[in-house]
């Protein structure tokens, strides 16, 4: 396992130097400059831009603004923002633990919701819970996260408040106007995160539906069957035991998927994160502070990919990676 995780560090490295190069060449030469909004103002000169566009460095090529922007990253500092000056690192770090919290939050959802539903709906299977069920998870997979989110706005925020129900807060991480608690942060966190693991949701439930009704017709779980054994002791412990490994690698592989719709759901919610900061850097071309956005995009999806490995292996002893 020593080897293997060695491997797969030392497999990070042109990864992320592929993304980070790619993603560079991007947003260099898309239209757009940080100095586009100074050409604006008519107190700026021409002597004004060229100044502040050399001491940006926006007046060297692009390939060897990389070569510096990297070798700087390899010294730990990511730069600072060509828009405000403040350090790249500083502002990722302020909002990381909101994403980290959304992310997980939605996955913890998502998981603790897909599990029991896909049991249930493969046992009592051609039943009407399994067909209610079907037509839930499909429309959820086929509806875009953005639009989802937009329904709970209107449904949980705006109708709720109509009706005289409580409602749920539609945006920000906590109330600026009032004292903020666990509580309160939970109502803020509670619509995001759901509206983020509505995809997740729909595609784990089905799948495990799928694995399910495929183990339970092995010889193995027919013979703890005859032996005598509970239903849910079967179900449990040799069926769902069973199906849930491939589970862990699809986990595995849909986590930038989960990332991505990240960037998507703060920037609808107003969720102070990683990805609404990625969107806002995007709409000012504040070249570093997107790279800055990326590159930590990139290593916690890599991270993630490799704890989703970690886990199969742990689960499922028969799986050796050295």
């Amino acid at each position: 396992m020593g080897r293997f995780i060695l491997r797969r560090l030392i497999q990070m490295v042109p990864l992320l130097l592929g993304i980070t190069f790619l993603t560079f060449a991007i947003v260099n030469l898309v239209p757009g400059s940080p100095v586009q909004r100074i050409q604006m103002n008519p107190r700026a000169t021409p002597a004004d831009v060229q100044r502040i566009t050399e001491n940006l460095g926006l007046d060297r090529p692009w390939p060897e603004r990389y070569v510096y922007w990297l070798g700087d990253v390899l010294q730990g500092d990511l730069g600072v923002s060509l828009i405000n000056y403040t350090p790249v690192t500083d502002r990722i770090l302020n909002v990381l633990p909101n994403t980290l919290l959304l992310t997980g939050t939605s996955l913890v959802v998502a998981l603790g919701l897909a599990v029991p539903f896909g049991l249930q709906a493969a046992v009592r299977r051609n039943t009407a819970f399994d067909h209610a069920l079907n037509v839930i998870t499909t429309v959820l997979f086929a509806m875009p996260t953005f639009w989802f989110g937009l329904l709970l706005i209107l449904l949980f925020a705006v109708k709720f408040s109509e009706w005289g129900l409580p409602s749920l807060p539609v945006g920000g991480t906590r109330d600026l106007r009032g004292e903020s608690g666990p509580l309160d942060r939970l109502q803020h966190l509670v619509l995001p995160a759901v509206a983020l693991a509505g995809v997740q949701l729909a595609s784990w439930t089905r799948y495990i539906r799928s694995s399910v009704l495929e183990v339970i017709r092995l010889d193995f779980v027919r013979t703890a069957e005859a032996k005598g054994l509970r239903q849910r002791a079967v179900l449990y412990r040799h069926a769902f035991r069973n199906a849930v490994l491939p589970l862990v690698t699809l986990v595995g592989l849909t986590l930038p998927e989960l990332f991505g719709g990240a960037l998507l759901i703060e920037r609808i919610f107003a969720w102070n994160g990683i990805g609404r900061l990625a969107y806002d850097a995007a709409l000012s071309s504040d070249y570093t502070l997107i790279m800055g956005t990326v590159l930590m995009f990139a290593v916690l999806t890599i991270v993630a990919n490799l704890v989703a490995d970690i886990a199969y292996a742990l689960l499922d002893p028969r799986i050796r990676y050295d």
